[in-house]
């Protein structure tokens, strides 16, 4: 079974299920519809997300100038933490909500690094709802293709959990 769950603000649960699901570190050999996308890192080359096969992945909508901004250190502590275990946290930065994410690539990048130590992958910039819409999110807020999560992002930081089980 391969999941994508959605978690709002709170951060506590995701380590839970972090360790339950992939206690053994081994994964699933096939890949989650919801990795089966090519986006781009912050430096502009490809990143395909099947690099991230049998592991749990966070993917989050993130944005520098928003009041849930501080979430970067949980989800980088979680990362450091879970990292070597099965854990991606995928940061992907979005200017959809009262253009809290105005920067370049450029600009986020030493963001996510001067501010808050960001060692885990960060997309380039994307818009996650309405026209123009990223495929990936296209398939995590459809009711389609996420029928027990699926709904439009209604804010920054919110969280979907992919896993393949």
């Amino acid at each position: 079974m391969k999941m994508v769950c959605r978690y709002g603000a709170g951060l506590l649960i995701l380590a839970a299920c972090v360790a339950l699901v992939h206690a053994d570190g081994k994964g699933d050999k096939n890949v989650p519809p919801a990795l089966n996308f090519t986006m781009k890192s912050l430096d502009g080359k490809p990143l395909n997300l099947a690099q991230y096969q049998g592991k749990v992945v966070l993917i989050v909508n993130v944005a520098s100038r928003c009041g849930f901004t501080p979430q970067y250190k949980g989800l980088q502590e979680l990362y450091t933490k879970y990292g070597n275990k099965g854990l991606v946290v995928l940061g992907v930065p979005s200017n959809d909500f009262l253009a809290q994410e105005p920067g370049s690539n450029e600009e986020i990048a030493r963001f996510c690094s001067t501010e808050y130590g960001v060692t885990f992958p960060v997309t380039e910039k994307v818009v996650v709802k309405g026209d123009g819409q990223a495929p990936l999110y296209k398939f995590l807020t459809s009711k389609e293709t996420n029928p027990k999560f699926g709904g439009p992002i209604k804010w920054n930081f919110n969280k979907f959990l992919t896993v393949a089980s």
